[in-house]
């Protein structure tokens, strides 16, 4: 029998019963936000098949990042795309025009167990072996900080450029310079939706880096302080 799903949204938790589908979206069973006229009404949909439990992307414009909850594993969730649900707990990250928006999914009895190995006893770890310089941390950092420092699953906005600009105290070009800098590095190793190319919106590159960078663990909010010391030196 395959295991009783729950989601969790802004503290608000949805149960999905054996059988029994969820949609996700500006006007489905979970409302995610009602005033967002570019999330779909219905993106995403929890449905069961035979015993297992998925995850779907029925939108036509949106992606989703998803992640294990430990940021040991994270796939990309493209229109018409499918996941299982195999995890105790799956984060869910999306962005539709300036906001952000994540969620949790809880399975009851899940298909897989995370074991920590000997140099993991937390059964936490970070995604990879990125080697970030100290103004590319900066930057993450103030573009993720909405994020970072809102308590639970919700809703944020990605600063602009000239916000993160003015946080970081950088002229514009030199954000911008370092913002490409970093989504090159990212891309190259294997990270979608950072290279830009017809149709692709800079706000999408933005917040798709924040959502790599949280849920990987590449910056987390013990980092915030950094946005308030002085980062004069130009490092790249």
């Amino acid at each position: 029998m395959a295991s009783t799903i729950s989601v969790e949204f802004c503290g608000e938790w949805y149960r999905v019963e054996d059988g029994e589908e969820l949609t996700i979206g500006r006007e489905a069973d979970l409302t995610i936000d009602e005033n967002n006229p570019f999330l779909h009404r219905r993106f995403l949909t929890i449905v069961q098949v035979e015993s297992m439990w998925w995850l779907v992307n029925i939108g036509a414009r949106l992606s989703a990042t998803i992640t294990d909850g430990t940021g040991s594993m994270q796939a990309w969730l493209a229109p018409g795309a499918r996941i299982p649900l195999v995890f105790d707990v799956t984060k869910v990250v999306f962005t539709a025009g300036p906001t952000t928006y994540d969620l949790s999914v809880h399975a009851e009895s899940p298909e897989f167990a995370r074991i920590a190995g000997p140099d993991d006893p937390a059964g936490e770890t970070t995604v990879g072996s990125v080697q970030l310089t100290p103004s590319q941390k900066l930057l993450i950092l103030a573009l993720a900080e909405p994020m970072l420092t809102r308590e639970g699953s919700g809703m944020s906005s990605v600063p602009t450029s000239a916000q993160a600009s003015k946080r970081l105290g950088w002229q514009l070009t030199k954000f911008n310079r370092k913002l490409d800098n970093v989504c090159d590095k990212l891309d190259r190793l294997g990270v979608r939706g950072l290279r830009g190319g017809p149709g692709k919106l800079a706000s999408n590159r933005r917040a798709r880096l924040v959502e790599h960078a949280v849920f990987s663990r590449l910056v987390t909010s013990e980092d915030l302080p950094l946005l308030d010391q002085s980062q004069d030196e130009d490092d790249e």
